[in-house]
């Protein structure tokens, strides 16, 4: 019976020179280095080798009798921009070696060959295309990951503000204002635009401004020197050095304190920032994408934010659309989430139930596409046929199905409900109501939730927006 031979796994190394005894020798310290050498005497035999083998290095002559080294160096990279070339030379030419290094060569050796510093050149090499090679997979997974087709949504709404973030993503702009409520997909959107940028291969750096005190957000964005405070025991780069070159997005700014929207409007308007305790401007070359739920504008009107910020980053502002406003989005939505759970939590569900989906469209989702996703997930859990029906949906998103509602007697059928000849304010009625179910519970929100007939979330958010309308105040919660 004929052995079996086993694949050979070695790495294969072109030399390309002139020179028989050179070649021969290097071949030798390559097989005993534990390399595959391949072997060519000239400019055009090199070439063909490359092409036909794909080595993982190249040791190169600069001289060769039907060419330059430099131009086979300039072919080779454009077949293979992470080739990895080591130029070899008899006479180490400041010029040619500058040119070579410009062409795009690893490393350059003179003769006569010092064999342990081409070893290491040769080992460097390879690992560093190694590295490049997988820091470009990362790179283009991570456009993929983040690209806009990756963002559901096909309502009049979802395509008009694709269509800006793509415009805005393809142009120069430095700003970007994204708005809308929480759950709606603003740091999605704030990746796509720069995955899809001209900045895709340098940082994307984000930071929720509402997650840290303002004393360390300032050191955070702009970085300290040595010293500059107590525990500085050494130079930090801060967030804005990170994103050298590429996106830094701030989340909820709304948050930041009035001082430190002074000092980002100023980086904003002279392209440069400063460390704390620094005593130099450093320039920037960063774009920001600021994003917050609260309406900026109104907010500068009211003197909670700073005017100049507002209108230095709304230069383009892109306003995202609640989840209520996106019509079929929603089961589209739905159902893609659905298959996304399926596999991970290995339900044999396929569909969702009409009862479902009506419930789902009825739905105001103050939570947005966070609370469906939650609601889909929660619901695969539970659910023990081969459908989402209404029966594992929260309580507050189905509602209440018996006729006339009753609450002790106090209500009755709500057709008796009347609306005064004079008319009245509806956010008033729903304002006064919520303030009475705080109170009657004692300010258990479960409790108050459940007099309305309604979830604890939808209950927060509507006390979001009592707050913020000053009707309720905080002895009330």
């Amino acid at each position: 019976m004929k052995e079996k031979t086993l694949p050979d796994n070695k790495q294969k190394i072109l030399v390309v020179d002139d020179e028989k005894m050179i070649r021969w020798s290097l071949g030798e310290a390559l097989r005993g280095w534990g390399y595959e050498p391949i072997q060519a005497e000239t400019a055009t035999g090199g070439l063909a080798a490359f092409d036909a083998d794909m080595p993982a290095a190249i040791l190169l002559d600069i001289n060769l009798p039907d060419g330059s080294g430099l131009e086979v160096l300039r072919q080779i990279r454009h077949r293979q921009p992470d080739a990895v070339v080591i130029m070899i030379t008899a006479n180490v030419l400041v010029d040619e070696t500058i040119a070579a290094l410009r062409g795009g060569a690893y490393d350059f050796i003179g003769k006569p060959i010092n064999f342990e510093e081409l070893q290491v050149a040769i080992r460097n090499g390879i690992e560093a295309s190694r590295l490049r090679k997988a820091v470009n997979l990362f790179r283009r997974e991570r456009a993929q990951q983040f690209n806009f087709s990756q963002i559901i949504g096909e309502s009049p709404v979802m395509r008009e503000m694709l269509g800006l973030a793509r415009k805005v993503a393809e142009s120069e702009v430095s700003s970007v204002l994204l708005q809308g409520e929480s759950g709606t997909g603003k740091d999605l959107v704030a990746k796509a635009i720069h995955y899809h940028s001209a900045r895709a291969d340098n940082p994307f750096v984000a930071i929720n401004c509402a997650a840290l005190p303002g004393t360390l957000i300032e050191s955070e964005l702009f970085g300290y020197e040595k010293g500059a405070f107590t525990d500085a025991k050494a130079r930090k780069e801060g967030l804005f050095e990170q994103a050298e070159g590429g996106t830094l997005f701030l989340d909820e700014i709304g948050e930041l304190e009035l001082s430190l929207q002074a000092k980002l409007l100023r980086v904003l308007e002279e392209c440069s920032f400063r460390r704390v305790g620094g005593l130099k401007d450093l320039p920037l070359n960063v774009r920001v994408i600021a994003a917050s739920n609260r309406d900026l504008k109104t907010e500068s009107e009211a003197n909670r934010f700073r005017a100049d910020l507002f209108y230095r980053l709304s230069v383009i502002q892109i306003d995202m659309p609640p989840l209520r406003e996106r019509g079929d989005d929603i089961r589209v939505l739905a159902q893609h989430y659905l298959a996304s759970f399926k596999s991970r939590l290995r339900k044999n569900i396929d569909s969702i139930g009409a009862d479902a989906l009506t419930a789902f469209q009825r739905y105001e989702w103050p939570g947005n596409v966070r609370e469906l996703r939650n609601v889909i997930e929660r619901a695969m859990i539970l659910e023990d046929g081969n459908e989402i029906t209404a029966k594992y949906l929260p309580r507050g998103l189905v509602g209440d199905s018996r006729p006339g509602i009753e609450r002790n007697g106090e209500l009755g059928n709500l057709d008796q409900v009347r609306l005064p000849a004079a008319g009245i304010s509806l956010d008033e009625v729903e304002m006064s109501l919520v303030r009475q179910a705080l109170l009657r519970s004692g300010g258990n929100q479960t409790k108050a939730a459940e007099l309305l007939d309604i979830s604890r979330d939808q209950l927060r958010y509507r006390m979001k927006k009592l707050e913020e309308s000053a009707v309720v105040t905080s002895e009330e919660v």
